[in-house]
């Protein structure tokens, strides 16, 4: 299994995790129902979400961005319709479910590329010219 899927999945549950904590109409009967729901959010996430995305472009424009708060709550309640033992109580449980995971999750994700940037691992290549001509790191 890849590290960085796995990663992600798990932080993706340790949020819905925190989400189910925090929000009273968000409810998750056991820690598998947790994993699949975690696992099916990310599908959604990865496959309906963008189509949605699209589909609903013209009112995300109108609304300035925030019909995507919408989109994504309809992502989270199709999550919830889809796993047994995951249900949200309504329709803005699910919009705040859903921003309450987002917001998690970003906020795991600090700490991950902090702990990235200290093992001296970087995206960024320095290349720079020698003083003979050739270019190199």
């Amino acid at each position: 299994m890849n590290a960085g899927f796995l990663a992600h999945w798990l932080t993706t549950t340790a949020a819905l995790g925190v989400t189910v904590w925090i929000l009273p109409g968000v409810r998750v009967d056991s820690l598998a129902a947790l994993a699949v729901s975690a696992l099916v959010l990310g599908f959604v996430n990865a496959i309906v979400r963008p189509l949605l995305v699209v589909l609903t472009l013209p009112f995300t424009v109108l609304t300035l961005g925030l019909f995507y708060f919408i989109v994504n709550g309809i992502a989270f309640g199709l999550a919830a319709f889809l796993v047994p033992g995951f249900s949200v109580a309504s329709f803005f449980t699910a919009v705040l479910g859903a921003f309450v995971v987002g917001a998690i999750s970003w906020f795991i994700g600090i700490f991950r590329s902090r702990r990235d940037k200290t093992t001296g691992r970087s995206a960024v290549v320095d290349v720079h010219r020698h003083r003979d001509g050739r270019w190199g790191s």
